[in-house]
């Protein structure tokens, strides 16, 4: 990608209503444009650094067992009054909308019981279970509060997953297995000295849940960690009972503000006994399925490492969600023996499947450099007159500059 054609122009000032980091930050660099307090447009860069969690993310679904669907925005009123979940007494972050026959709808928030509903087609014997679903969907939230940029919005990006099996024991299974998936998750995203697995009160969903927690002085939420065994209690459960069930010592626990990253529920068969998904066993008799469900919000991941991956020059990814791996600049693109050897470097790093984002603007060297800190790239590395027959390499995570050959820099980047 060559810098001058991309969609996108960075910004000295972030919108003066804007009061969290990660929005300031990726609205200054060009990742995300504000729409409204909630919603929020993603631009290239964004989409980039999106699609990398995606697919870190489905990666790991995949490999436990699961399958990605897409089901529809569009909640029927009816389904969700049958589990009690329509009322705005009940669930108060709807947004609800009439079709021009009369027919009030809502936008979906969740999916339990769309997609459980959906199942009660596809399931009818011990012999269908286990089956694991999950979606990478826009979700849609009436939040009272937007203002922490992508971490709360009111529209935006989550993977739900949801799990229907034939018993508590099949369910605790995948359930562990899903533990384990997510903190690969968050550790294949860079966050894995900040997240924690939290118990907590599951609001909406169930009585309980376990939350993964990332700390951050950004966060809305407030857990007692116990960074030796990696677990946490949420404050809203916290207490003398809690910490004895957990295994856990008081004395042992630090408490810290984070940022929600994920969550898991157990419904038990409560949902499929609302909604009649059930199946028949092996001697004959009929029982509900035992359904799950998994969430974990994409675009508040992104925000989240945001929060904790920058400095006052501006944003620093992890390599494994960057827009790009490198951020070349080519000074002196004037002269034209300097511009053959920057357009060669940039057709050595596209040929060995190196993303590159090419600075061949006609801009100074100042704003190029402020560009490169604040977009946040892993690697940077200079071709100019000045390097002559190497190239000068700086990783945005450190302040030296080293000169490589071509080949030492080609290498490094390969590993």
């Amino acid at each position: 990608m060559f810098q001058s054609k991309l969609f996108t122009k960075s910004k000295k000032e972030s919108p003066a209503d804007e009061l969290s980091r990660n929005a300031q930050l990726l609205i200054r660099a060009g990742y995300i444009y504000k729409e409204m307090a909630g919603a929020y447009a993603f631009l290239p860069l964004g989409l980039r650094v999106i699609s990398k969690i995606k697919s870190i993310i489905a990666d790991e679904m995949d490999t436990i067992g699961s399958q990605e669907i897409l089901m529809t925005a569009l909640q029927r009123k009816e389904l969700w009054e049958v589990t009690d979940r329509w009322s705005d007494e009940n669930v108060d972050v709807w947004f609800k909308t009439e079709l021009k026959g009369g027919q009030k709808i809502g936008f979906g928030w969740s999916h339990e019981e769309p997609i459980s509903e959906m199942m009660k087609q596809y399931i009818h014997s011990y012999k269908d279970l286990p089956l694991y679903v999950y979606q990478f969907q826009t979700k849609f939230r009436n939040e009272l509060r937007s203002k922490s940029g992508i971490l709360r919005g009111r529209e935006f990006v989550m993977k739900d997953m949801y799990s229907y099996c034939k018993d508590a024991d099949q369910h605790n299974a995948f359930y562990k297995s899903v533990i384990d998936a997510y903190m690969n998750v968050f550790s294949r995203v860079g966050l894995s000295d900040y997240v924690f697995v939290t118990s907590a009160s599951g609001g909406a969903f169930t009585e309980f849940s376990h939350e993964f927690q990332a700390i951050s002085e950004a966060g809305e939420d407030t857990i007692y960690v116990d960074r030796s065994k990696k677990i946490a209690i949420n404050d809203e459960i916290y207490n003398e009972k809690t910490i004895k069930d957990l295994g856990l010592n008081e004395k042992d626990l630090e408490k810290v503000a984070s940022i929600e990253v994920g969550n898991i529920f157990d419904f038990g068969t409560k949902k499929s006994e609302q909604l009649g998904l059930s199946f028949t066993k092996e001697d004959g008799n009929s029982e509900y399925v035992h359904l799950g469900s998994y969430g974990i919000g994409v675009t508040r991941l992104m925000g989240t490492i945001v929060e904790i991956f920058n400095d006052a020059k501006g944003i620093i990814w992890p390599d494994s969600v960057a827009p790009f791996a490198v951020h070349m600049i080519g000074l002196n693109l004037d002269k034209s023996d300097v511009l053959a050897k920057a357009n060669d470097m940039y057709e050595k790093l596209q040929s060995a499947g190196i993303e590159v984002l090419f600075d061949d603007r006609d801009v100074s060297a100042g704003e190029k450099f402020a560009d490169s800190d604040l977009i946040g790239i892993p690697y940077r590395v200079i071709v100019s007159a000045k390097t002559a027959g190497k190239v000068e390499v700086k990783r945005r995570d450190s302040s030296e500059a080293r000169m490589l050959e071509v080949e030492e820099l080609m290498n490094e980047l390969k590993k």
